[in-house]
């Protein structure tokens, strides 16, 4: 998925080129708030495939605010209600990791990494 890939630019980048990462990043959640519209899931009345490939996109979302300085629940709150929505599936919540835990993995990761080079 393309909002995978720009995520990854976001953490590997800086200056400009993350600035227009965070754009196009934005730019694809938006695409997808609209394909969710009013509905409550990506699959309608019920958890889909769609859901199922981006609900663990949510653990992540702590990173982009800590690191990336933004919020995907101020910048596209449609998007963040439904992740919530879905996070209040026990077979989803059970199932992601933490937040701040994928977080503190990030940082662990960064850190290794700054020292191989």
């Amino acid at each position: 998925m393309q909002v995978y890939e720009i995520g990854r630019v976001l953490w590997t980048t800086k200056g400009e080129e993350q600035e227009a990462a965070k754009k196009e990043f934005l730019e694809c959640i938006g695409l997808l708030e609209e394909k969710l519209g009013d509905k409550p899931y990506f699959g309608v009345e019920t958890l889909g495939f769609v859901d199922v490939a981006l609900i663990p996109f949510y653990s992540w979302f702590y990173v982009y605010k800590k690191l990336d300085n933004f919020s995907i629940e101020a910048e596209q709150p449609k998007f963040y209600a439904w992740a919530k929505r879905c996070m209040q599936k026990e077979s989803v919540s059970k199932s992601l990791a933490d937040q701040k835990a994928i977080y503190d993995l990030f940082l662990q990761r960064m850190k290794a990494r700054e020292i191989d080079q």
